[in-house]
């Protein structure tokens, strides 16, 4: 009887990180239960499998259909589709508050959780869709599959240190969906390292000779540590946003050096 408990609760956890990161209706075929969205940080590598597997299909049979330029566009949109634009709020959130809020904690806060995007969000997010769609392009179709495939669920992993880091900003209910997400316990730091490493693991092997290994995984990883210095300096604790942002900017740097080892 405790076997089957224990799976049911498994079985919530990754059901409701799914649901929470993507806006496809899993909701429709199972409902969790509400405190398995405290660990949806824990699985957030494997919803990366999911989104990146979107994104790299729609680029791969779009590219043998339309125009490279039009198939990035469109696997770029279905991203957005299937996530929402989650992540993408986030950044530009992040970089409004970072950017218009100075040195002061509760300003940057407070815009950070103003629906409205600034100036900064807008340009920041301008520079980042045009640094993905040039990096994208730099590489052939099937390179740029992989790398999606990789990059996403790495970055992700990466990302997902923030809540161990040091603590949630905000009080779970000023937070932006009343969630605060729970300190994940060894076991599923190693659950989590697996969903993160292993596309990168098999990318490597098949790319061994192609792609300098500790640029492709400490780079994102020193730019995550970075960032993890700026959020703390200013506020003393994360954010959903700070993890939204910190999530797009370490798998545009993952990107960045894989298309430097394999651009056309």
């Amino acid at each position: 009887m405790q076997i089957s408990i224990e799976t049911s609760k498994w079985y919530d956890r990754i059901w409701a990180a799914f649901i929470f990161f993507t806006r496809l209706p899993f909701w429709r075929l199972h409902e969790p239960d509400k405190n398995a969205y405290k660990t949806v940080v824990e699985h957030w590598p494997l919803v990366g499998w999911l989104t990146g597997s979107f994104m790299a299909a729609v680029l791969y049979l779009g590219s043998m259909v339309f125009p490279y330029e039009i198939a990035i566009l469109l696997a770029i949109a279905t991203r957005l589709l299937v996530t929402g634009a989650l992540h993408e709020d986030g950044l530009a959130d992040f970089i409004d508050g970072f950017g218009g809020g100075g040195s002061d904690r509760q300003r940057i806060l407070d815009i950070m959780k103003d629906s409205h995007i600034g100036t900064y969000g807008v340009l920041g997010l301008i520079i980042y869709f045009m640094l993905l769609f040039f990096t994208l392009l730099s590489m052939k179709p099937l390179l740029a599959v992989m790398t999606i495939l990789v990059a996403d669920p790495y970055a992700k992993m990466l990302s997902a240190q923030l809540i161990l880091m040091m603590p949630y900003a905000r009080t779970e209910e000023t937070a932006k969906n009343k969630t605060i997400y729970r300190r994940f316990s060894p076991v599923a730091g190693i659950s989590l390292a697996i969903q993160g490493l292993l596309p990168m693991g098999v990318f490597l092997y098949f790319l061994h000779a192609s792609v300098n290994w500790q640029l492709l995984v400490f780079v994102p990883a020193i730019i995550m540590y970075f960032m993890y210095l700026l959020i703390w300096r200013r506020l003393r604790g994360y954010t959903g946003d700070c993890c939204g942002a910190l999530c797009l900017i370490t798998e545009l740097a993952t990107m960045m050096v894989a298309s430097y080892y394999l651009s056309v």
